[in-house]
């Protein structure tokens, strides 16, 4: 069942009826979008075929596309093209009606330009275009951004992309997003949403951001950003394309095309940006951007392409609750434990006493007895043995782990590695059958093309040779071979950190940051606010704007303040839900709201707030039947995390936002918790998280507001007259 069909107008650069009506909407995916960051897994696999929750990625890409309307896509490959050839041609895109997928190949391209310039001597775009990379995975609809898009057009030739972007703030204490991607900062007016300026990885240390003394000359008003995420979808008009032929310097797509438009003030081209709100679209840059974008998935944040739903390139899944999801003919002992977010693969065996917690598991594996697998990923066909423990790893096809194995948080096991047994891999590390290329290519030059096939040791290369196609004494030979570096019997190669490249593996990892390492660089950032405050006291120089300069106008400050709220909430939710999911300490826990808090500017009531609603929404989302069960629920969750709310309720202030934020609920997030207000009021002060103060205050202050606001103090009167009486009595 192909994924639902949306009807969506074309946006095409011809003003020509006629013509709009003849031609399709057309999209260019790149297949070889991957960086080193997915070493050592794309030696021997493309990563757009690497599985996201047990499908492959281009599928969410093309599925979106399908769904989209675009009814004509071009997949450029060139690493590891005949695979991705064979995958498309044996796919069930082949038969979708109106939806075609053609694959072009190219053996020469090193760049996302000579792609582009490919593209354009084969002369197959004809309009307008949806340029997106094969790792992004979006639900948005395209309607909006495609009619603005012509729009712009109609009225200014020069404006030749648009750019999905999407808020995102980063870690005040990372500096990077969710998606382990680095501070993005981006220059836009307010009014018409063109791009000024685009610069990653900018120097946030400085306390300053340098730009072009005549881009503030001729702006009137320009919005400076450093929340905004860069989905890398975006729409082009065909000039595009001849702009990569006419300059072959244009290789990577954001380094030189993006920022060499936005300098050139000859041709007058222009990019323009289009904000997506609800909608979905993100790109796997990194293990940690896998890790994220997998557990939005199966949190639901990319419906329709979850699990549960059938399209091409998806098998039947059940949704269960909790967000377990359970595949066909799975053999699951009735000691087995498998915890909320967990979705395990067709075929799969999973033996007694085995705990799966918030992991993917996928087809074929046999997992054995007395297992722990926790925040992991695990692919097809892999064997793992009993008492076998994994934290937060990712385990390729066709692994075998000797009993009693264990993976360190962070580490990566590529396609059949073998680890022997009792054998401890070390945290972060890449586990290979092939040796570890001498020489290491740089991100910017793997952008599009992986030539690692030339990197490869001969040696290795023969091994693994023998490994797909040879005898058992060729095995025997290489597992002799491996024994210091698996234990007995093991097979691979444990990749070196290359030195200074320790901070960047547990940036990137699947693994949690280390609760040391926010606290260490929490202190830095303090540091560096220090030297910052100072220097905002010396004159600015032309140019040179302060972190707390006022460039755009004021009427838009309250509504990025209620976005903030917006956004610091559900961050906070993410991280409870999480959290409870995976059994971090509250002392961790209170470390990443603390980081939230500092990235977003928050007060300690906001925290308490945000926290008490994802207490209420979990404590709403436990399987309940009656109110007293409901009224259990909320007993249980507030009792294991009362440390963690406690921590932001320095005084009386705070308290009163906790029962504000509980009306809220009550009337709108959670109305099945209306009946229960007083109950849990009650509970909450008898566990000493409200105090008499604050709700009697609470009362006051309702004392002149109008009747609908007053709702709950009404119900509450016979807690609050027996507060009054009670302090009365001590009185």
């Amino acid at each position: 069942m192909g994924a639902p069909k949306k009807s969506l107008p074309k946006a095409l650069s011809s003003d020509d009826p006629e013509e709009l009506a003849r031609v399709p909407l057309q999209a260019v995916l790149l297949a070889d979008s991957f960086t080193t960051k997915f070493r050592p897994i794309t030696l021997e696999r493309p990563k757009v075929l690497l599985p996201l929750v047990n499908v492959s990625m281009i599928e969410y890409a093309l599925a979106w596309l399908e769904s989209a309307g675009v009814e004509e896509v071009f997949v450029f490959c060139c690493a590891h093209a005949k695979q991705v050839t064979s995958y498309i041609e044996n796919s069930q895109w082949r038969s979708q009606p109106n939806f075609t997928v053609t694959t072009i190949e190219s053996h020469n391209s090193v760049s996302a330009g000579d792609a582009l310039r490919l593209i354009y001597e084969r002369n197959v775009i004809h309009g307008d275009f949806v340029l997106i990379s094969g790792d992004t995975l979006s639900n948005m609809s395209l309607a909006r951004a495609l009619q603005d898009h012509k729009d712009r057009r109609k009225k200014d030739s020069n404006a030749v992309m648009t750019m999905i972007i999407k808020r995102s703030k980063p870690s005040s204490a990372t500096h990077q997003s969710r998606l382990g991607t680095e501070e993005l900062f981006m220059a836009i007016d307010p009014v018409t949403k063109q791009l000024l300026y685009y610069e990653e990885n900018a120097n946030h240390l400085k306390g300053t951001l340098s730009l072009d003394k005549m881009l503030l000359v001729d702006n009137s008003s320009i919005t400076l950003h450093n929340d905004m995420q860069d989905c890398y979808i975006d729409i082009c008009s065909p000039e595009v394309l001849s702009l990569f032929t006419d300059n072959f310097d244009y290789q990577h797509l954001r380094r030189h095309f993006v920022k060499g438009l936005l300098v050139d003030d000859i041709m007058g081209y222009k990019i323009f940006t289009h904000e997506i709100h609800s909608s979905y679209a993100a790109r796997i840059e990194n293990y940690r951007s896998y890790d994220t974008i997998s557990k939005d998935i199966i949190q639901r944040w990319t419906y329709p392409l979850v699990p549960d739903i059938l399209f091409p390139g998806n098998s039947p899944t059940r949704l269960d609750r909790q967000g377990m999801y359970r595949a066909s003919e799975i053999q699951l002992s009735r000691s087995a434990k498998v915890g909320p977010l967990t979705v395990i693969g067709s075929s799969t065996v999973v033996g007694s006493n085995t705990t799966v917690v918030n992991s993917v598991i996928g087809k074929g594996c046999t997992i054995g007895s007395n297992v722990l697998i926790e925040g992991s990923y695990i692919w097809d066909n892999v064997i793992i043995e009993d008492g076998c423990e994994l934290r937060h790893a990712i385990v390729c096809d066709g692994v075998i782990m000797k009993s009693g194995s264990r993976l360190e948080p962070g580490v990566v096991l590529s396609f059949k590695v073998v680890i022997g047994p009792n054998f401890v891999v070390p945290p972060y590390s890449k586990v290979s059958l092939h040796q570890q290329p001498t020489v290491e290519d740089s991100d910017e030059e793997l952008e599009y093309a992986d030539n690692s096939s030339d990197t490869i040791h001969s040696s290795t290369k023969g091994q693994v040779d023998k490994l797909n196609g040879g005898s058992s004494s060729d095995l025997s030979e290489m597992q002799q071979q491996s024994i210091p570096e698996l234990g007995l019997g093991g097979m691979g190669y444990i990749w070196s950190i290359c030195e200074g490249c320790h901070e960047e593996e547990w940036k990137h990892s699947v693994a949690p940051i280390p609760p040391e390492k926010l606290t260490e660089i929490t202190r830095a950032i303090e540091d560096d606010l220090d030297i910052a405050n100072m220097d905002r006291n010396a004159p600015a120089s032309s140019g040179e704007l302060k972190p707390d300069t006022q460039v755009d106008s004021e009427d838009d400050e309250n509504e990025d303040s209620r976005d903030d709220s917006v956004y610091f909430e559900k961050e906070v939710e993410a991280t409870f839900l999480r959290a409870v999911n995976e059994n971090i300490k509250v002392d961790h826990v209170i470390l990443e709201v603390n980081s939230l808090r500092l990235s977003y500017n928050m007060q300690s009531a906001d925290c308490a707030g945000a926290i008490f609603y994802s207490m209420m929404r979990l404590a709403s989302q436990l399987s309940h039947s009656t109110a007293s069960e409901l009224y259990k629920n909320v007993g249980s969750v507030v009792g294991k995390w009362r440390k963690l709310l406690k921590s932001y309720l320095p005084g009386k202030d705070e308290e009163i936002e906790v029962i504000l934020k509980f009306e809220e609920i009550c009337l709108e997030s959670a109305k099945e918790l209306s009946p229960l207000f007083t109950q849990i009021l009650h509970f909450l002060y008898d566990k000493e998280i409200l105090s008499e103060e604050a709700i009697q205050d609470w009362e006051t202050e309702k004392a002149d507001a109008d009747e609908s606001d007053k709702i709950f103090v009404k119900q509450a009167e016979k807690f609050l007259q027996w507060l009054r009486e009670a302090s009365e009595e001590e009185e």
